[in-house]
């Protein structure tokens, strides 16, 4: 528990009105966008500057008191539950946009910037921030450099680490430090700056971010090819990359996902179809017609039996709108959606998602594949009840089972949703002991009185 004391001196630094203790307001912080976890905090404290976020670091280092700092709570690995209770430090509110540069292509923003917001504003300099995660209406800046985010452009353009160039941090004994710089090229000393990217909140507070962002595309052109049979689709995968064509995007939507739409957002696709690929390519218009050509082509002579190319931006935009509208599906398709995030070799899709149809058909169990198959980056969604202890059970073991499968394929336990709570007990599987020890001993340089995050990436 927090004493009094504490919550007084939480309302001195960030004001009575940014320090929320009911018991509706700790049951809003207690959870993330996974339906598996639920921790209460014994107080949220919303912090609007760096300054204070380093007062109310401080007081939780002093004290002792697990502190879990939090973006817009979308992420789905229980990364940002405070499973040891203590402080949920919100960030939301530090949400400025501090500068465009738009002659070097570099923004410097607070970590509580929404990304559909930052690239609202990019816009206006014909720029744009490329990490595009599914919960961009949500997604803040400080969480995605937590998490390393990636999405759909990752098979192109990267993720997070691609583009943070410095950051500034509140560490957990409350100092503010900044780490990187502003410049393309940095290589004075260690790249602090890339260790705390991916960190998942464990090593310190991301307060400000300075990153590259790139020049909007002058064309794009979106294609869907439809496939009968869901290992083609992700052969064709490997077939476009090697031909030299690199889309922005490719995604992967089995069938689940198409009928899904089907119901939500009708558009005639064929709901007998296995699967279907969905490319963006991008670039000067004469790159995007030749290889708009180049897609169309291939898949065409290798099992699509039907390759659709959007006729403007606005039919574009709905078949995009479409396949975010069949994510969201698999949420809202049981009461329980096991989610999963791994990344297999290009090469592999076809095996891995064939492995997945077996373990899931054994155990009768409902299933869906979608992914960024451009980058190998798939989520296969299993669909169970939590109340239903035996279906429920059932299901997470077969969900074992499929990470496992990632890992023997030569893939890894996640692409861009992180470890978390989620995968703990996989990581031994995964990575060699030592590394383990490696990372424990970072995070006791770092945090010495394990008060960040704690709880988190590892088993304890």
């Amino acid at each position: 528990m927090v004493s009094a004391d504490v919550l007084e001196s939480l309302r001195e630094i960030v004001g009575a009105e940014n320090v929320l203790d009911s018991p509706e307001d700790l049951d809003t912080y207690a959870y993330d966008a996974t339906s598996t976890w639920f921790h209460r905090p014994d107080v949220v404290v919303m912090a609007t500057s760096t300054e204070q976020v380093a007062d109310v670091v401080k007081l939780a280092n002093e004290k002792k008191i697990p502190l879990t700092p939090r973006g817009g709570g979308s992420n789905v690995s229980g990364g940002s539950i405070p499973i040891r209770g203590g402080i949920v430090l919100g960030l939301v509110k530090m949400n400025r946009i501090l500068s465009v540069d738009a002659d070097n292509r570099t923004v410097t923003c607070e970590c509580g910037v929404i990304l559909q917001d930052l690239n609202l504003e990019l816009a206006k300099s014909k720029l744009f921030f490329p990490p595009d995660p599914q919960s961009f209406l949500s997604a803040t800046v400080g969480g995605m450099v937590a998490e390393n985010s990636g999405g759909p452009a990752g098979v192109k353009y990267g993720v997070v680490k691609n583009y943070v160039l410095g950051l500034k941090v509140v560490l957990p004994t409350g100092e503010i430090v900044h780490f990187g710089g502003t410049t393309m090229k940095n290589v004075v000393g260690y790249d602090l700056a890339l260790l705390i990217t991916g960190s998942e909140g464990t090593l310190g507070v991301v307060c400000e971010a300075t990153m590259k962002v790139m020049t909007l595309p002058p064309a794009k052109q979106t294609i869907i090819a439809v496939f009968d049979d869901l290992g083609d689709a992700g052969r064709n995968v490997g077939r476009i990359l090697e031909s030299g064509i690199l889309p922005a995007k490719i995604e992967l939507l089995d069938n689940w996902v198409i009928r899904s739409i089907e119901k939500i957002q009708p558009m005639g696709l064929p709901v007998e179809a296995g699967a279907l690929l969905m490319f963006e390519v991008d670039g000067s218009p004469d790159v995007v017609e030749k290889e708009t050509q180049g897609v169309v082509d291939l898949c065409s002579k290798h099992g699509a039996h039907e390759v659709k190319v959007a006729s403007d931006p606005a039919e574009a935009m709905k078949y995009w709108k479409a396949r975010s509208a069949g994510f969201a599906a698999v949420f809202g398709a049981a009461p329980t959606v096991l989610a999963e995030d791994v990344t297999v070799p290009r090469s592999r899709i076809p095996d891995f998602i064939e492995r997945v149809d077996e373990i899931c058909k054994k155990d009768g169990l409902e299933y869906t594949v979608i992914g960024h198959a451009g980058d190998g980056n798939l989520h296969p969604s299993v669909l169970t009840d939590i109340m239903d202890e035996a279906h429920f059970n059932k299901a997470k073991a077969a969900v074992d089972r499929i990470i496992e499968s990632a890992v023997e394929f030569g893939g890894v336990l996640s692409g861009e949703h992180g470890i978390g709570l989620e995968k703990q007990k996989f990581l031994r599987r995964a990575v060699d002991e030592k590394v383990i020890d490696l990372m424990k001993q970072i995070k006791a340089v770092f945090d010495p009185n394990n008060i960040m995050n704690p709880g988190k990436i590892w088993e304890s």
